[in-house]
């Protein structure tokens, strides 16, 4: 019963940081580099919010979980994830912008987080919803 109380608690913390990173991709084409910095870091804690309620959500359901990468693979296994390969790129990418500034690397990540990553993050959001 804890385990199930707790992937609720989670998603509630998820579904607060989402709508939040929901609204920084919908002004996407109108923001600074300063508010895109806003957006990476948005992506970043919805990254972490996300595997996380997604580790919750797998415990909940009998399925024992630790890291990031076996999240994102039982996950994909039981087609809560339409895309390991994505996520796991996502992983990456969010590791790797924590720990280096770089322009490039900047503006690949905002034009990935536009392109592709909010919609698989969404895709895990509304898959949670339907599950809360």
């Amino acid at each position: 019963m804890n385990k199930e109380i707790r992937w609720h608690q989670r998603f509630e913390n998820f579904t607060k940081a989402f709508k939040q990173f929901e609204a920084a991709y919908s002004e996407y084409n109108n923001l600074s580099d300063l508010e895109k910095e806003g957006l990476i870091q948005r992506f970043e804690y919805n990254f972490e919010l996300a595997w996380k309620t997604l580790k919750d959500y797998l415990e909940a359901n009998g399925t024992a979980v630790k890291f990031p990468r076996e999240v994102i693979k039982e996950a994909f296994k039981n087609e809560i994830i339409k895309d390991g390969e994505l996520w796991m790129e996502m992983l990456d990418k969010r590791n790797l912008s924590v720990h280096t500034y770089n322009e490039e690397i900047f503006n690949n990540l905002t034009d990935d987080i536009a392109e592709k990553y909010f919609k698989a993050i969404k895709q895990v959001y509304l898959y949670l919803k339907k599950n809360v």
